[in-house]
């Protein structure tokens, strides 16, 4: 995984201790504190814009990074230039994870999408000897891994079973899970990204979508009027990932379903691509 220095801007290079409850990662605060101090100290806070590159398919993997806030993309290609979203990694997880499972390149594409943020970053050797060190430690950045895949496994038979309406619900809902604010910006090519289909498959889709009033389509934006309706539409294409990742994770450490509901409304924005 080739890092890309974001913009002119250095990392922050971590010179005092730090502290597990100042990270913002769900999964770094979710170890033990003998597990965390493995880590710790090979640490590097390093910011992000929208776009930024984390790796290209075929990068060796030289670090890794846990996001703390914003979305990590990732991306599959066909043909060289068609890439279409196979997952999504916010601060519930981490990047690079297929050196984990002994893939010393990276398979995907992953970009920073949705709003600017922070990770932190460590070198794969200090990463692999940390994961070495403990079984504990491994053990739980691969329950993180399994969640991850669980995720993906969603996404495809998302794609082969669901109509566009169904799987454009969850990709929402994906996206508002992981966000800081409400308020995020999302395209009609981004949409294509991610559903695979043409610019007028997406118009129809929103518009479906306004009509059950779950939300309201702008120009580069979507506001989510009713999460709970954008759950109902999304039905058992949602939920599984998350669920999983609170039982393996603990409740009070992984992703914090958003409350569903009504007649709030709630700006959104979906980056991908």
């Amino acid at each position: 995984m080739t890092w890309k220095m974001f913009g002119t801007a250095e990392p922050d290079v971590l010179t005092e201790p730090f502290r597990q409850c100042d990270t913002k990662n769900l999964l770094l605060r979710s170890l033990s504190a003998q597990d965390f101090a493995l880590l710790a100290p090979h640490l590097t806070r390093v910011p992000f814009s929208i776009g930024d590159p984390l790796s290209h398919a075929g990068d060796a993997i030289d670090s890794l990074c846990f996001p703390e806030e914003g979305i990590a993309g990732v991306l599959d290609a066909l043909d060289g230039d068609h890439r279409y979203a196979v997952g999504l990694i916010g601060a519930e997880g981490f990047v690079g994870w297929p050196l984990l499972l002994g893939n010393s390149r990276s398979p995907y594409d992953v970009v920073m999408r949705a709003e600017r943020g922070e990770a932190l970053r460590i070198a794969a050797e200090h990463f692999a000897a940390a994961a070495e060190q403990s079984v504990t430690l491994r053990l739980s950045l691969l329950r993180f891994v399994n969640v991850f895949m669980i995720q993906m496994g969603r996404t495809i038979v998302s794609s082969l079973a669901h109509s566009i309406e169904r799987r454009m619900a969850r990709w929402i809902l994906l996206y508002h899970d992981r966000v800081r604010d409400d308020d995020i910006c999302m395209t009609h090519e981004e949409f294509s990204l991610m559903l695979g289909v043409r610019r007028s498959s997406v118009t129809d889709a929103l518009h479906r979508l306004e009509e059950e009033r779950a939300i309201r389509a702008g120009r580069g934006r979507i506001t989510v009027r009713d999460r709970a309706k954008l759950m109902l539409l999304a039905a058992d294409t949602y939920g599984h990932a998350e669920a999983e990742y609170r039982r393996l994770l603990g409740d009070d450490r992984g992703l914090s379903p958003r409350p569903a509901s009504q007649g709030q409304d709630v700006a959104v924005a979906t980056s991908l691509g």
